[in-house]
């Protein structure tokens, strides 16, 4: 089911619940856009050890994107310069177009936490999204 069958839920008030949710946004719309998409992606008439092998590989490349959000990798640097990555959920009121809330992942409680509950299907006490 990808994130056009999928429907917003209210946002929390509280401010942590708020931030938690935004959190579990987030790797709710990578799990569906970017790990779904890649398991689409696998030709069907792969052997079923090869198929295992994708879907392996491809869980390992999510987890790897949640690494470089947590910024757990080293940054591209030099001696005086260095490039980071920075990702951010942002809830917006979509009439006003005005921000309601925004996170900097990399400041929240670890994406890759996060990654362990959301293959369970875990998205927390206020699930950012119902079918």
């Amino acid at each position: 089911m990808g994130m056009e069958d999928r429907t917003l839920t209210e946002a929390p008030n509280a401010p942590r619940q708020l931030e938690l949710w935004l959190q579990h946004a987030a790797g709710c719309i990578i799990w569906e856009d970017v790990r779904n998409y890649a398991r689409e992606q696998i030709d069907p008439s792969l052997s079923e050890e090869a198929r295992s092998a994708a879907l392996e590989a491809i869980d390992h490349a999510v987890y790897g994107l949640m690494m470089l959000i947590d910024g757990i990798n080293v940054p591209l640097r030099n001696d005086r310069q260095e490039i980071t990555l920075s990702v951010t959920a942002k809830l917006t009121d979509r009439e006003s177009e005005q921000t309601i809330s925004e996170l900097d992942l990399f400041d929240g409680d670890g994406m890759c936490m996060g990654y362990h509950f959301w293959m369970e299907g875990d998205f927390g006490e206020y699930p950012p999204m119902e079918p």
